[in-house]
């Protein structure tokens, strides 16, 4: 895949890279990119409502979200380098401890945002404009399933490893992940 940021890439060359043999882009970048699309989605559905807190709100979080897809991966990219040090390499476990904490650290950015974007979407179709509830709907659906993959993504690299025996992240990524989910839920039709 080419260099430079996820968003800027075509989507049948961004798809192509995420079926491809290769440890990045991976879960985090295409969870970072459907955090980011459910932020874009709900703020035109702001500005249809004319909405304007509410398409501020939606853009800055479009844009704090847009650049976690690329961080993951180069977060990921770091910790697998450690992990490949010698094992009896001077400070590799130290390193391995602290750049798997830095990889969990992106995913709950991300679960932090899409919980957001998941409020504001909700709140759209709530009050938003009724010709758009569709739209608002699916950010807020988006939204909520990008937090709890967010959140399992914090779980995944934090459980189970002494050294985050008492990390409080896994456990306040999945409060939020179901805090979206309860948002989004509270608007969708049955």
């Amino acid at each position: 895949m080419t260099e430079g940021a996820l968003v800027d890439t075509r989507v049948g060359p961004l798809v192509d890279a995420v079926a491809a043999r290769t440890s990045a882009p991976g879960a985090g970048a295409v969870t970072g990119l459907a955090a980011t699309l459910s932020a874009a989605l709900a703020e035109m559905v702001a500005r249809f409502s004319d909405d304007a807190v509410a398409a501020q709100a939606c853009k800055r979080l479009r844009q704090r979200a847009a650049p976690l897809a690329d961080e993951d991966g180069a977060a990921y990219g770091r910790y697998l380098d450690a992990v490949r040090m010698p094992r009896d390499a001077e400070g590799r476990s130290e390193r391995v401890t602290e750049t798997l904490s830095a990889a969990a650290d992106v995913p709950m950015q991300m679960v932090q945002a899409a919980a957001e974007v998941a409020a504001q979407a909700a709140g759209l179709a709530r009050d938003g404009n009724p010709r758009l509830r569709g739209d608002a709907l699916a950010a807020a659906l988006v939204a909520a399933a990008a937090a709890r993959s967010a959140a399992e993504l914090v779980a995944v690299n934090l459980d189970g490893v002494d050294a985050f025996g008492h990390d409080p992240r896994p456990a306040r990524a999945r409060a939020l992940a179901r805090q979206a989910q309860v948002a989004a839920d509270s608007v969708a039709t049955t």
